[in-house]
């Protein structure tokens, strides 16, 4: 009989390896604390971290959002976490992503000001 602690981590292996270039890379670890929390952390290389995270976050958030409902048919409380990287450089990363945010995909275009008509005719 599997323990919930792998069911877990075999379901985040399941969610996160296909987006992966290094699945070797992969390591998750889990936890229970004494408050009934489990804790499920991933790590990955630093080269898939835009795959897994997606578009403004959103495909670690889905990730998130199945693991959290399956702890809750399970009444358990369960979270996801990003824990650091494995990268092969050896630099060390916190696990979130850091760096400057990009708000769009080049310069900016300028904003054409309104032109001003008027109302009333100055013919008379």
């Amino acid at each position: 009989m599997t323990s919930p602690q792998s069911d877990y981590a075999e379901l985040v292996r399941f969610l996160v390896t296909p987006f992966l270039e290094e699945p070797d890379k992969l390591s998750i670890h889990c936890e229970t604390y004494a408050n009934g929390k489990i804790w499920v952390r991933l790590a990955f290389s630093d080269a898939d971290k835009g795959h897994v995270f997606g578009r403004n976050g959103r495909t670690i958030q889905a990730m998130r959002s199945l693991v959290e409902a399956a702890g809750k048919l399970a009444d358990e409380s369960v979270h996801l976490e990003v824990f650091g990287s494995q990268n092969t450089q050896g630099s060390r990363s916190g696990g979130r992503r850091g760096g400057g945010r990009r708000s769009g995909s080049g310069p900016k275009k300028p904003v054409p000001k309104p032109v001003r008509r008027n109302e009333q005719s100055s013919e008379g």
